[in-house]
């Protein structure tokens, strides 16, 4: 048997330990692509885009190429409409 100690991790040794921080690191960027991927997706009422982005995983580059090119441009803002001004001349 071996005699681990409490203080045991396997995120400290060789290959893993080595990789953790890549690891954290893929996984911030992919949340956060992804997550900003799926509001314009959402808000831009493109369905397809939206499943797509939330079910393949590619570490961003399908977030990216969505974003650059195939994000709708509008929106969905509605500009503010011109105030009335009260001055008659």
């Amino acid at each position: 048997m071996h005699d681990f100690s409490p203080f045991f991790s396997p995120f400290n040794q060789g290959f893993m330990g080595l990789f953790f921080p890549f690891f954290v690191i893929a996984f911030l960027w992919t949340l956060v692509l992804k997550g900003y991927a799926l509001w314009y997706a959402a808000r831009g009422n493109q369905k397809w885009w939206f499943l797509a982005l939330l079910i393949i995983n590619t570490l961003g580059i399908l977030e990216i190429v969505y974003l650059i090119w195939f994000r709708s441009k509008s929106d969905g803002v509605v500009p503010p409409a011109p105030v009335a001004s009260s001055v008659q001349g």
